[in-house]
């Protein structure tokens, strides 16, 4: 027997209901003490314009409702971002698009 660590293999199983996934257009990131939270929205009207009653500045106000929330401690964003980037250009080797997805 060796001393050497044992890698780590996480087998990750998505239950039926959820294979299909939810659709979110908008990201969300802030952290809490302990973690990282990940809000995924998506639009649940048309955007419209709307003034701000304290400044009168006019802005588009896009109602959104959270589909779901992650939250992840902090020793799992650095896994999380090495991710995310190697399949970001992965996707961009492969359809040819740039920077958000143009």
């Amino acid at each position: 027997m060796t001393d050497e660590p044992l890698d780590t293999r996480v087998e990750i199983t998505v239950p039926p209901e959820e294979e299909v996934g939810a659709f979110a257009g908008f990201a969300s990131v802030w952290r809490a003490r302990d973690s990282f939270v990940l809000d995924f929205a998506t639009e649940v009207s048309p955007p419209e314009v709307a003034e701000d009653r304290a400044t009168g500045e006019r802005y588009v106000h896009v109602p959104a409702r959270v589909v779901a929330r992650v939250r992840i401690p902090p020793g799992q964003v650095w896994d999380l971002m090495r991710a995310l980037e190697q399949n970001l250009s992965a996707y961009e080797r492969e359809s040819g698009a740039g920077a958000h997805g143009e």
